[in-house]
């Protein structure tokens, strides 16, 4: 777990290399195209730069719109196990939608990739939103029933990497015979577990099931809510977790120049069909929590699903945007830290022409100011 709970105070991740558009609705001409030399040479820039992970985005449709972001993506697991090969450190997660895959599969996979690369998998469970993309799989999402669905199948896939005898498996949702798997994970007692989830129930079921709560970030008082409602719901299952946001990244010499290109490239080429695709299919599958406000989050979420002005549209939902110098992005990662996020995960519009600035500039400030070793 080393690769993923290390010593630094702050930690980095990068977020969405295997797609293509990453996370942004953009259609500029220069947005990330997800091709595999440039994903393979990003991964080898973050893993010698000390990133603590790659995570990926489990896609199989596109969202349509003047660029079809997502459209293009490569499969996590083997895409994990292909940069295992090439990296030495870094953290691999795989994501794993539990409405496709069983937790027989993704329990030999996972150990298959923890052995790869000697100790360094990482499982992202996700429930899904999207019904456009499970029917693809002849599966539909029920979504006042897919976190208990979810719930069930992490119990499952737990039991599974703790070995032993084959077992059998009645439960509510899902009937199993003689599961067992061999070999175990190199990572006791396994490898860590992320959970992607915004809204309250997502939150809920994060606290039983993640090691990790990767959330969106609406403003600085929304994420310090969930960073202290989720530390008393995973206290209440005696678990711990942190949290993990999104941060969509334009750093430049100067504000001007930041704030100029993210106005280029997230308002006047904003892919707007793609955002009005994402909000019909995002509204289909909200979450009891959301649909009743229960949270703050919830409320976030469900005003994300809503046509609204926001100022980079071409930013995904939730996405929040650090737009500025060097020092700006220390100092914006400083007070997330200081009200116990954990990390981000982050975004650029193009990976590999926006990484090694960062690298080179924010990231030597950041162990100036105490946040990383």
């Amino acid at each position: 777990m080393g690769a993923f709970f290390g010593a630094n105070r702050f930690k980095f991740g990068m977020f969405g290399l295997n797609c293509a558009g990453g996370m942004t609705l953009s259609s500029a001409p220069e947005r990330w195209r997800a091709d595999w030399d440039e994903i393979a040479a990003v991964a080898k820039m973050a893993d010698e730069k000390g990133v603590e992970f790659l995570l990926p985005i489990a896609k199989w449709h596109g969202l349509g719109g003047d660029a079809d972001m997502w459209g293009r993506s490569f499969e996590t697991f083997t895409q994990a196990a292909a940069l295992g090969a090439i990296t030495e450190k870094i953290g691999l997660f795989v994501t794993a939608h539990v409405s496709l895959l069983t937790p027989a599969f993704v329990a030999k996979a996972i150990a298959t990739i923890d052995h790869v690369t000697h100790g360094r998998a990482g499982v992202n469970i996700v429930c899904g939103w999207n019904p456009d993309e499970f029917a693809m799989h002849g599966v539909a999402i029920d979504p006042d029933l897919r976190y208990a669905k979810g719930l069930e199948w992490f119990r499952i896939y737990e039991k599974l990497l703790k070995g032993g005898e084959a077992f059998d498996w009645d439960g509510e949702f899902y009937k199993f015979r003689g599961l067992v798997t061999d070999p175990l994970p190199v990572q006791k007692p396994a490898p860590p577990v992320m959970s992607a989830a915004q809204s309250g129930d997502g939150q809920a079921f994060a606290a039983q099931a993640a090691d990790i709560l990767f959330s969106s970030m609406h403003s600085v008082e929304q994420v310090r809510d969930i960073v202290q409602r989720q530390q008393a719901l995973a206290a209440q299952h005696g678990r711990s977790a942190d949290v993990y946001v999104e941060t969509q990244i334009v750093c430049r010499p100067t504000r001007k120049e930041a704030e100029d290109y993210a106005h280029y490239y997230a308002v006047e080429h904003a892919d707007q069909g793609a955002l009005d695709y994402f909000q019909r299919m995002k509204a289909g599958t909200l979450s009891k929590s959301t649909r009743e406000a229960q949270s703050r989050s919830d409320a976030a979420v469900l005003a994300s699903v809503k046509p609204a002005v926001r100022k980079y549209p071409g930013m995904f939902p939730g996405m929040y945007p650090l737009v500025g110098t060097p020092d700006d992005m220390v100092e914006q990662f400083a007070r997330l830290e200081a009200i116990g996020v954990a990390g981000s995960a982050l975004v650029f519009l193009n990976y590999f022409n926006e990484f090694p600035y960062f690298a080179q500039e924010v990231l030597p400030r950041m162990k100036r100011a105490g946040l990383r070793l």
